[in-house]
């Protein structure tokens, strides 16, 4: 899949660049289309200088947070809703405990972390299916959930941010917190839907009525706010969130007698290990984003969209983010790609570039999460899977149009 996509921008961008010299007479566009490549490459390693300090910090934060007890105090908080959602789970099953650590990893915002991590859970989910090539109801219900993006601290999309030079790299927290909850409650509901799974259930409502609540509650809250004064609390909030995790893993750490120091540097080993594969991927997408971009291809297909939006008399900024929404559900390096690039197109905060962070934090890579996660299995049959995680995507999607909107339009 990927293979076609990535083939299929150049191809895309030589159709057009020919079409430009022969038809518009521009032969001006392969010289920029050269020059393309050898800027994304550049940026490709910019970023990765950045990337590199992100998830080395972050791995190593995380692993001082597993050995002082708190992914394993957070599966036993999670564990009597996880036997109501999981009831084919066995209690203290080690799949609980990855599940919960994939989930943290995920909620920081580090799914280049989080995917080992899945797929650790989802071997050990494997080992409970009694049809190892059908997907279990378990199964389905771990990789809905890892496709609805469950970010609450995007640190990936703040590090971007940061590279591209914005000043407040935060900006984006609210708005995808507020989409990312849209995407997780559409994809817990449409599972539920298919399995029949008693949501109405005390301790179920337990858990999810006070976070309902809560949210509901602080949409009201926000919902009373002019634009600049939304924008401040976000800014706020995301770094306030940001240190205070920060903090709560080293203070519980020490407190429970962790060498901190030591666990930071063996997490931030792993971090760098990881950080040190994505280059590639980043410099095969940016290069080939840059030539789909340089050779007018993609603002030509942008400017049918928008030409659409407008015959329904819709405001059309929205438009110039559809790129990372559109291929999200293929490639995460794609993704990050078109979001850095209409990051320098457009200005780090610019509404399109608002949007497409906003999207990118909210969604997930559907079909990559489909395939790795269940190909490492060797399940052939998804059943639900694929529909429900599609549809979590959309919700996604319009969320993080909607709320960037209310954010910031």
């Amino acid at each position: 899949m990927l293979n076609g996509l990535w083939l299929s921008f150049f191809l895309v961008a030589a159709v057009a660049g020919f079409s430009r010299w022969l038809i518009g007479d521009d032969p001006a566009v392969f010289g920029a289309m050269v020059e393309s490549l050898f800027a994304m490459a550049k940026l490709s390693v910019e970023v990765m200088v950045l990337l590199f300090g992100t998830m080395t910090l972050w791995l190593g934060l995380l692993r001082i947070a597993e050995q002082a007890g708190l992914v394993d105090a957070l599966a036993r908080v999670l564990g009597p809703l996880f036997a109501r959602l999981m009831p084919e789970v066995p209690r203290g099953h080690p799949a609980l405990g990855l599940i919960t650590m994939n989930f943290a990893a995920n909620g920081l915002g580090l799914d280049n972390a989080a995917t080992p991590i899945g797929l650790k859970a989802m071997r050990s989910l494997q080992e409970l299916n009694p049809d190892k090539l059908v997907a279990s109801n378990a199964q389905i219900l771990f990789l809905v959930l890892n496709a609805s993006s469950l970010t609450l601290l995007p640190v990936s999309i703040f590090m971007y941010r940061v590279q591209q030079g914005a000043t407040d790299p935060t900006l984006v927290f609210l708005p995808i917190l507020l989409a990312t909850s849209a995407s997780t409650l559409v994809g817990l509901l449409s599972v539920a839907l298919m399995q029949r799974l008693r949501l109405w259930d005390p301790v179920v409502l337990a858990y999810l009525i006070p976070g309902a609540l809560l949210l509901g509650g602080f949409m009201a809250l926000l919902a009373g706010l002019s634009a600049t004064a939304l924008a401040a609390l976000s800014s706020l909030l995301g770094n306030l969130t940001l240190f205070g995790v920060i903090l709560a893993f080293l203070v519980v750490g020490a407190l429970r007698k962790v060498k901190v120091y030591e666990q930071f540097i063996e997490g931030a080993r792993e971090g760098f290990d990881i950080a040190k594969s994505l280059l590639p991927y980043l410099v095969a997408m940016l290069c080939a984003i840059g030539v789909l971009r340089a050779s007018g291809a993609l603002e030509f297909g942008l400017d049918g969209i928008r030409w659409m939006v407008e015959t329904f008399g819709w405001d059309t900024r929205f438009v110039d983010a559809l790129p990372t929404a559109l291929v999200k559900p293929f490639s995460g390096s794609a993704a990050r790609a078109m979001l850095i690039e209409t990051m320098q197109t457009h200005g780090v905060d610019s509404f399109p570039a608002l949007a497409a962070a906003t999207v990118q934090g909210s969604t997930e890579t559907t079909f990559y999460v489909l395939a790795v996660y269940f190909g490492a299995v060797g399940i052939q049959r998804a059943r639900h899977a694929v529909g429900c995680a599609l549809l979590a995507e959309l919700a996604g999607v319009i969320a993080a149009i909607t709320v960037t909107y209310w954010f910031f339009g």
